[in-house]
């Protein structure tokens, strides 16, 4: 039986998906073609810039374990030097703290450096200790509440060879209540107002310290008697205190 005749329309379309098929096949060829010359050409520096990144970041990694691991043994001389110290060991104290002080930009550091100034004054050497205060304290890497612990403890190992009026201008900033060294730097600032005469401002300052409650005990009793001599009340409610030592009396 003959094949029926295939019509104009029919070989048309039979064309034009062949030449459909070939230009797909041609332009696949081409994109493999262009991608391995990519590959050629960037596949070595691309390859290159994803070891390094992963490198960097292994390195990175590793950096933060080490200083972990550092701090670690650090506090952990810091704690040895300290019992030391406690132990009455001043001098094995002190040389054990010495490759902690070799770390200024570090808080243990200038931990380890005030310790080491708290030991010399400890030793009756009061001019020694506040100049490696005083170094704690004009150290811009040290903790800003480290440099201000210094600065107190600075002037209170050499007091009275400092002017007053020095006194007053470097602790003045920090004798404000709510600050955590109020009463420490209140007490000293108190001294230097008496020193120039000011008792009305030194008076209602040994006050405030000693109706803070956040400041210690002991500093605060100190507070209360010295604003009783200068005349300044220190006590907010006298009758709660009264009322309290006439329940516990006998009739």
């Amino acid at each position: 039986m003959a094949l029926p005749p295939t019509s104009p329309d029919a070989r048309s379309q039979r064309a034009a998906a062949q030449n459909e098929v070939f230009l797909r096949e041609v332009d696949d060829a081409v994109r493999q073609d262009q991608m391995i010359g990519a590959m050629r050409r960037w596949g070595i520096p691309l390859l290159a810039v994803i070891v390094i990144g992963l490198a960097a970041l292994g390195g990175w990694l590793w950096w933060r374990a080490d200083q972990a691991s550092r701090l670690g043994q650090q506090g952990e001389q810091f704690a040895q030097a300290l019992d030391q110290v406690q132990g009455g060991q001043f001098d094995a104290g002190n040389k054990a703290l010495d490759p902690l002080v070799a770390k200024p930009g570090t808080g243990i550091g200038a931990d380890a450096a005030l310790m080491k100034a708290a030991i010399t004054e400890e030793q009756g050497k009061g001019a020694d200790a506040a100049k490696q205060f005083a170094a704690v304290a004009s150290n811009a890497d040290a903790p800003g509440a480290l440099r201000d612990l210094a600065t107190i403890r600075e002037i209170s190992a050499n007091f009275d060879a400092i002017p007053p009026q020095q006194v007053v201008d470097r602790l003045k900033p920090l004798a404000e209540p709510g600050n955590p060294w109020f009463g420490n730097a209140g007490e000293l600032l108190g001294m230097a107002y008496l020193k120039l005469g000011k008792r009305d401002l030194a008076g209602p300052l040994f006050a405030s310290i000693a109706r803070d409650e956040k400041v210690d005990a002991s500093l605060r009793g100190r507070a209360r008697q010295l604003a009783g001599l200068l005349g300044v009340d220190s006590i907010d409610d006298v009758a709660k205190p009264l009322a309290g030592d006439n329940a516990g009396a006998q009739p």
